[in-house]
């Protein structure tokens, strides 16, 4: 017997053939946003493994990693999405202050040929048959688990979440900590909506549910701040002399980072003392 498939693989099939439909795009060419777009769905395809390992280490004690094949596509994809947020940012810094930074921009034109080439070259000298075998690997992993099973293993991996939310949120919370808080919460995102689809109650109330994604979005302009300094400090490193205008701005976006750490930091300390109360 093979087993009846569980209802959450409708949600990664969907997932899937949306994927695999970008990758064919960027296999034609790297354009920015389907690039983006195909590395959100990494990330949901890379959860959605997680759980499947997580259910059968439950089941046969083993443990196993069907993403493995596609983890640096996924990073050279995040890659780009911080590429056109630090992109971003300096655009709206000349257009507030009306002034040019060719040779930041130049530095990041410089880097983005390269990160495209890159990701370009990894596009077109995969298979596909490294997305059937994911399909037919998670199709076989996701066969003969009951519901209360997936509920069963997403509680357990939210806890471990938590657990490692407890340890950051007793210190000071540094770049490090902020972003994978920020990584954290949209996974424990992702989890909730499976239950629901699944027909379980979520995790956790409706305000905390409310503050999770308000914290989540709240960290957006932090991560954009925050890549946008490291980005702009290793290229003025390259620098033997600096115009005031670099460093102006650099200095901007420090007491920037300071203010919305604050205000990341405290509010993320407020929702794990609700959480883990």
């Amino acid at each position: 017997m093979r087993g009846t498939l569980s209802p959450v693989f409708q949600v990664f099939e969907q997932q899937f053939f949306e994927a695999k439909d970008l990758f064919l795009i960027l296999s034609k060419q790297i354009k920015s946003k389907k690039a983006i777009a195909l590395s959100g769905k990494m990330i949901f395809l890379e959860i959605f493994a997680e759980l499947l390992a997580k259910v059968h280490y439950q089941k046969e004690g083993l443990e196993f990693d069907i993403y493995s094949d596609f983890k640096k596509l996924k990073k050279n994809l995040q890659k780009i999405h911080h590429f056109k947020l630090v992109e971003k940012r300096l655009n709206e810094q000349e257009l507030r202050s009306g002034l040019t930074y060719a040779g930041y921009r130049e530095f990041l034109d410089q880097q983005k040929k390269q990160l495209y080439i890159q990701t370009f070259d990894m596009v077109v000298s995969s298979t596909l048959k490294s997305w059937e075998d994911f399909y037919l690997k998670s199709e076989k992993a996701s066969r003969g688990i009951k519901p209360l099973m997936i509920n069963t293993a997403i509680n357990q991996i939210i806890q471990e979440e938590l657990e490692y939310f407890t340890i950051d949120a007793k210190g000071k919370m540094d770049s490090m900590v902020l972003r994978d808080i920020f990584e954290g919460l949209r996974k424990i995102i992702i989890f909730e909506n499976l239950l629901i689809h699944l027909g379980f109650n979520p995790i956790f109330i409706s305000s905390i549910h409310f503050e999770i994604e308000e914290l989540k979005d709240n960290l957006k302009p932090w991560y954009s701040n925050h890549l946008t300094l490291q980005s702009l400090s290793g290229f003025l490193a390259e620098k033997q002399d600096v115009s005031k205008k670099y460093l102006k701005w650099a200095k901007d976006l420090r007491e920037e980072k300071k203010m919305l750490s604050i205000q990341a930091e405290n509010q993320a300390k407020s929702l794990f003392r609700k959480i883990l109360s």
